[in-house]
């Protein structure tokens, strides 16, 4: 079996999931939202998000990371902030001596749907129907599990 954490990054809301894939058995394990404190600078917001993830990394002692690639938004500042976001993640998982596999927005989503610009309710059905124990309260908590889903459905092809 190996472990993989899947994240969904952000500076507001960052999402997570934890599965276990052997051949083609996906097994769910745990999955929730990293909420950093609105009111904090962004220092201390980041800070907190590479803590929370230190923290899950150790209880839930993942093999590998997958995390999604940031997409350039209309708004450059928005993208560099949520950069910093991903990075924290990925320092965190790093620090663990965790691989960690990035995957763009577009190639998550096709994996999952058949549909490289699925949105988020198709993503959500198929998560649903990929493992029936997952119960995401967010779009955050289910594309974390996407990202995760995804993640052992490529690396099986090396893509």
């Amino acid at each position: 079996m190996t472990r993989v954490i899947g994240i969904d990054p952000g500076l507001i809301h960052t999402g997570w999931a934890v599965i276990e894939s052997s051949g083609n058995t996906r097994k769910y394990i745990a999955s929730g939202v990293i909420l950093p404190p609105k009111m904090e600078c962004l220092s201390n917001r980041l800070v907190y998000i590479f803590k929370e993830v230190s923290k899950l990394c150790e209880i839930f002692l993942p093999d590998e990371c997958s995390i999604e690639i940031t997409f350039v938004n209309k708004n450059p500042q928005t993208t560099l902030i949520l950069g910093h976001a991903r990075a924290a993640a990925i320092v965190a998982v790093a620090d663990k001596n965790i691989p960690v596999f990035e995957y763009e927005p577009n190639k998550i989503k096709k994996t999952l749907t058949s549909a490289g610009h699925a949105d988020k309710d198709q993503v959500y059905k198929m998560v649903r129907m990929l493992l029936p124990a997952a119960q995401p309260k967010s779009p955050d908590e289910s594309d974390a599990i996407a990202i995760a889903l995804a993640h052992t459905n490529m690396s099986k092809f090396d893509l």
